[in-house]
């Protein structure tokens, strides 16, 4: 999102007199307050309290999903994201919000201060539309004017830097939410030269939205979140905004003649929406929407655990009997993670993790937080399969997880939890004391055989030998069982470059793994 300082330059040159908006809370607007809301009340009204559910491993519909809620919202658009990237996705998202709020829709944005690092001027100016409100969460109060001072302001800040708002929420009239693990970007849309994430996210539909609405309201009104004009260096007003909406326009035009295949890719949604069949293919179930406390980073060590979404999420792990899979991009299960699966694996229960090798993370240092606990997983019969590099066109052919035809590298960035295949959790969770302690989560819990089969395909299929490595013990050693041109063979040295060997050992040489 850096290059967007580009097309707001105009904007940062004067400061003219403006909005100047007291902070007041808010809460989320009913559904019944739109057209769009009420179909979805009146679909959702036979199922009788039950929510309608449809995965979107799939990133180019990930993305499809996000803007034509934006162009079916009526009354309102909820965001809570904890990285907002530039790029050709991210700009398209931004001129379909600002139509959006031309329209009259309330559009609320909350993000981490991390989303927002040297941005501030450049987003109250998107503010300055008196349709627009933005927030951030857990901000830094000092030295936010240079890189140098915000590098110096986190270095004497650790402990409030270190919690941060991890949340992924995408919400329309208060009747459809996205969750899951996408940021906004580029990379996670399928839409970047150089890498994308394999990701999974879940449309939500029906009560559960209105459940995640008193998650973001929540977050909004939480004393954590400020306004955006309370960090600006001047107040911006509507008629620069206009100026840079121009510019927008004009570096979408010039994205259009440079990569039209990708642009036309990515604004199908515009010529082919798919909203109204997806309504037709969800799966309706119970549900329980989850997520963390804001005021859990507040606490000075280890927060309440009637603050933690992993107290919600306890009898799940507890209660499972037969099989647990796990997906999680950043895996470090400390000791009580290894506790918990290493009994559940004695206890006769199937346990599988997928998550990423070190030569497919995008952070080698996570992976020295999860190394050392390998051994002992494997002992007591936890099944573990690390994803491969997922080559591009030019890093060679082979298969892809959720993916075909791929034109960049891509790594695992999905987070999600199947239990006895009855149930599934997906959000934004990693299996990691991050995830556990320090960052707030959101997510949901769905009761459906259904919907748990097809997440647990999705499992299965990166956990297939051409996809993964399988660690495995031989001779007391760890070795590597994978397939390439449909034969399996072992590997004695983790694959991975120096580089990467180098972060995980200091990772694990300097103690890192709580802060992982």
């Amino acid at each position: 999102m850096k290059s967007l300082c580009a097309l707001f330059l105009t904007v940062l040159l004067g400061g003219c007199a403006t909005l100047d908006v007291p902070r007041e809370p808010t809460q989320a607007l009913p559904a019944a307050d739109s057209a769009f809301g009420r179909s979805i009340q009146a679909q959702a009204a036979p199922y009788q309290g039950r929510s309608g559910f449809r995965l979107l491993p799939n990133s180019g519909e990930a993305f499809r999903a996000r803007a034509e809620l934006i162009r079916n919202a009526q009354s309102s658009l909820d965001l809570q994201y904890y990285i907002v990237h530039d790029g050709l996705s991210t700009r398209m998202l931004i001129d379909e919000l600002i139509k959006a709020a031309d329209r009259g829709v309330r559009v609320r944005i909350l993000l981490d201060d991390t989303a927002s690092d040297g941005l501030d001027d450049v987003l109250a100016t998107l503010a300055a539309h008196p349709n627009i409100q933005i927030r951030l969460f857990n901000p830094l109060q000092l030295g936010r004017g240079t890189g140098v001072t915000r590098a110096m302001g986190r270095l004497f800040n650790l402990s409030r830097q270190h919690r941060r708002m991890h949340n992924k929420l995408w919400l329309a009239d208060n009747s459809v939410a996205i969750v899951g693990g996408r940021n906004l970007g580029d990379e996670y849309f399928d839409a970047k030269p150089e890498l994308n994430f394999t990701d999974i996210d879940l449309l939500s539909v029906g009560p559960v939205a209105e459940q995640l609405g008193h998650s973001f309201d929540q977050y909004w009104n939480s004393a954590l979140s400020q306004p955006i004009g309370d960090f600006a260096s001047s107040n911006l007003s509507v008629h620069e905004l206009g100026k840079a909406r121009k510019k927008l326009e004009a570096s979408l035009k010039r994205a259009q003649q440079r990569n039209p295949a990708l642009f036309q890719e990515l604004a199908s949604y515009e010529t082919n929406p798919q909203l109204d069949v997806w309504r037709n293919e969800l799966i309706w179930a119970w549900n329980q929407a989850l997520w963390d406390a804001p005021s859990k980073v507040l606490a000075r060590d280890e927060p309440d655990s009637h603050l933690l979404l992993t107290t919600q999420l306890a009898p799940e792990l507890a209660g499972v009997s037969q099989e647990l899979i796990l997906i999680s991009a950043y895996f470090v299960p400390g000791n009580t993670g290894l506790v918990y699966l290493t009994g559940r694996a004695d206890a006769g229960v199937d346990v599988r993790l997928l998550t990423n090798s070190l030569e497919a993370t995008d952070v080698p240092v996570v992976h020295g937080g999860y190394a050392p606990y390998r051994k002992a997983l494997l002992e007591h019969g936890v099944k573990l399969y690390e994803l491969r590099r997922q080559p591009g066109s030019s890093g060679g052919s082979g298969p892809h997880l959720f993916k075909h035809g791929m034109s960049s590298d891509s790594s695992l960035h999905s987070k999600a939890m199947i239990f006895d295949q009855q149930k599934s959790f997906i959000g934004s969770f990693n299996f990691d004391p991050r995830s556990g302690l320090w960052n707030t989560e959101v997510g949901v819990l769905v009761d459906s055989p259904e919907l748990a089969a097809e997440a647990r395909k999705l499992a299965l299929q990166g956990m297939a030998p051409a996809l993964s490595y399988e660690p495995k013990l031989e001779q007391g050693q760890i070795v590597w069982v994978t397939e390439d041109n449909g034969q399996l063979h072992t590997l004695h040295r983790e694959p991975g470059n120096w580089w990467r060997r180098l972060n995980a050992w200091f990772s694990k040489r300097v103690g890192l793994e709580r802060m992982l």
